[in-house]
């Protein structure tokens, strides 16, 4: 059984990537999205989605 700890960390790492999410579909919702930042936005979202994968 998972820890109080990791689930605590877990928890934390499912929130950051929410956020990414949001912010990405708010860059891309702009009139002229800056795809320099969506690129560095899905990168981060991919690196916090294989950490919540090997939790």
């Amino acid at each position: 059984m998972a820890s109080t700890a990791v689930l605590s960390h877990l928890h934390a790492l499912q929130s950051k990537h929410a956020g990414l999410e949001a912010r990405l579909r708010e860059e891309m919702a702009r009139p002229v999205p800056d795809t320099a930042m969506i690129q560095a936005l899905k990168k981060q979202k991919l690196r916090l989605k294989e950490e919540i994968a090997a939790c």
